[in-house]
C-alpha cells in the first residue's frame, strides 16, 4: 500500500456554542432579584495548519472527520460557559482546499500558514444580557449557534525547487536516486513511478535544493491522459524545470519530438510553466554512440548518464545556480494567506415555492435563536431584531405578501408587512398589532 496520498476528503465540524442561561437572583434579603443568567461559551474552531512534518494526505484517507470542542453552557450568577477547544489539523505544505463546487478556497504554500476551515458557533447570551429599562425580568436566553460543518476536497501540490519532467522510462527515477538520497522504484518498463518522489540535493557545504521526480507524462496529459492532471499539479510550484529527454528512446519517439510534446503539454496545462527557468537534458548517453551526437534537431543544454555519472556534477552545479537566482528574485513571504472565496456576510432570501420563503444567513439566524419565542416578551425582541437588520424590507423586495410562511433557522412564522405571526415549534398564535 502506497504511503503517498495527494488527494483526500476532509469533513470539518466546528464546535457548537453553549446555550445562555435563564436564571434570577435568589438571595436572602434581596427582594425581586434581577436576571443573572450567564452566556454560553463559543465553540472551538477547526484550523488547517501547513507543516513540513507532513509529507502526504495519507492520514485523511481512512479518517476524514475532524471536530472542534463544544462550548459550555452558561449558568446562574452570571457564570459564563467555557470556550470550546480549537483543533489544529496539520497538513503538508502545498495543500489546497476545494469547496463542494470544486473552487479553490485556500492555498497553504508556506510553513505555518493557517486557515480556519470551520468556525465555531457563537455562545448564546444569557437572560442577564437582555435586561433593559423596559424589560426588567427577561425570561428568555439565546441558544448557542451550531458550528460550521462542511466537506472539503484536499489536494497536495508538492513544493520543490526543481521538477524532473519527461516521458515514462527516460531515467528520472535513476537520476534522482543518483543525486539525492531518495530511493524510488526503478525498473525497465514504462510507468514504474506512480507517485512523485522528493529528494534533497546537497550542492556544496552551504547550499542544497529539493528535486521532485514527477511520474512520466504522455501526450494528452493536459486533458488527464495517463493521470496527467494529478502529475502536472506537482510541477506548478517548482522554480526550475528539467526537461529530461531520452537520447536512445525505447518508445521510438525521437528526442526532439519528446521535447516538443512535453513543452506543449506544460503550456496547455498552465501557460506560464514554459516561462520558468529550465534545462533540456539528454539522458542515457551511455546507450548512444558518437555518431548520434546531433540527435536530430534537438540541442540539449546538457548530456548525462545517471548510470556512469557522466555530466552529473555539472548538472547539479547548474541547477544550484538557477535555483539560487530564482530564490533571490522572489519576495519574502509576508504571512498573508490568500483566501480565494471569503465567507459571505449578511443574509439572503430564497423563494422555496409560492407563498413560502427561507431567510439564510448567520445574522438572521442569530436574531431568532432564542430558547423560547412563544412569550410576548421574546417575540417582541425577535421582531425588533429582524426589522433592524432589514429582513422585512428584503421579504417585501422579493415579493412576499401578507400571510406567507417564512422560515429562519428552526423558526417558522406567518409574515405580515407590519408584523409577523410567530408559530415556532409549538403552533402559532396571532400577535397583537404594534
Amino acid at each position: 500500500m502506497s504511503g503517498f496520498v495527494d488527494e483526500a476528503q476532509l469533513h470539518v465540524k466546528a464546535g457548537d456554542g453553549g446555550a445562555g442561561a435563564v436564571a434570577f437572583r435568589r438571595e436572602a434579603h434581596v427582594d425581586k432579584g434581577g436576571p443573572d443568567g450567564g452566556d454560553g461559551g463559543r465553540g472551538g474552531n477547526v484550523w488547517l495548519v501547513a507543516t513540513t512534518n507532513q509529507s502526504s494526505l495519507l492520514g485523511f484517507r481512512d479518517h476524514p472527520h475532524r471536530r472542534g470542542g463544544d462550548g459550555g453552557h452558561g449558568g446562574g450568577k452570571k457564570k459564563h460557559g467555557a470556550r470550546g477547544s480549537d483543533l489544529e489539523v496539520p497538513v503538508p505544505v502545498g495543500t489546497r482546499a476545494r469547496g463542494p463546487d470544486g473552487a479553490i478556497l485556500v492555498d497553504l504554500v508556506n510553513p505555518g500558514d493557517r486557515w480556519m476551515a470551520g468556525e465555531g458557533g457563537r455562545g448564546g447570551r444569557g437572560n442577564a444580557s437582555f435586561l433593559t429599562n423596559r424589560r426588567r425580568a427577561p425570561a428568555f436566553a439565546e441558544q448557542g449557534e451550531k458550528g460550521h460543518e462542511q466537506w472539503y476536497d484536499l489536494e497536495l501540490a508538492l513544493v520543490a525547487d526543481v521538477a524532473l519532467v519527461g516521458f515514462p522510462n527516460v531515467g528520472k527515477s535513476t537520476l534522482i536516486s543518483r543525486i539525492s538520497a531518495a530511493k524510488p522504484k526503478i525498473a525497465d518498463y514504462p510507468f514504474t513511478t506512480l507517485e512523485p518522489h522528493l529528494g534533497v540535493v546537497r550542492a556544496d557545504d552551504e547550499s542544497n535544493f529539493t528535486v521532485a521526480d514527477i511520474p512520466g507524462l504522455v501526450e494528452g496529459a493536459a486533458e488527464g491522459k495517463g493521470l496527467g492532471h494529478r502529475f502536472l499539479r506537482h510541477i506548478t510550484r517548482s522554480r526550475v524545470l528539467v526537461v529530461l529527454v531520452e537520447l536512445a528512446p525505447v518508445t521510438g519517439v525521437p528526442p526532439a519530438e519528446q521535447q516538443r510534446v512535453l513543452l506543449d503539454e506544460l503550456e496547455r496545462y498552465q501557460p506560464d510553466l514554459v516561462d520558468r527557468p529550465r534545462l533540456v537534458v539528454g539522458s542515457k548517453a551511455d546507450m548512444v554512440g558518437p555518431a548520434e551526437e546531433g540527435f536530430g534537431t534537438l540541442r540539449p543544454d546538457l548530456i548525462i548518464s545517471a548510470v556512469t555519472g557522466m555530466g552529473i556534477s555539472e548538472l547539479v552545479g547548474r541547477l544550484a545556480q538557477l535555483v539560487a537566482v530564482t530564490r533571490a528574485g522572489e519576495p519574502e513571504p509576508d504571512g498573508t494567506i490568500v483566501i480565494h472565496r471569503p465567507l459571505p456576510d449578511g443574509f439572503t432570501v430564497e423563494r422555496i415555492e409560492e407563498g413560502v420563503y427561507r431567510v439564510v444567513g448567520k445574522v438572521a439566524e442569530r436574531a431568532v435563536a432564542l430558547n423560547d419565542v412563544t412569550t410576548d416578551e421574546a417575540a417582541d425582541y425577535v421582531q425588533g431584531r429582524l426589522r433592524r437588520i432589514g429582513v422585512d424590507r428584503a421579504l417585501a423586495r422579493v415579493g412576499a405578501r401578507d400571510g406567507d410562511l417564512v422560515h429562519i433557522g428552526e423558526l417558522s412564522f406567518i409574515w405580515y408587512r407590519d408584523q409577523p405571526e410567530f408559530t415556532g415549534d409549538a403552533g402559532g398564535r396571532r400577535r397583537r398589532p404594534w
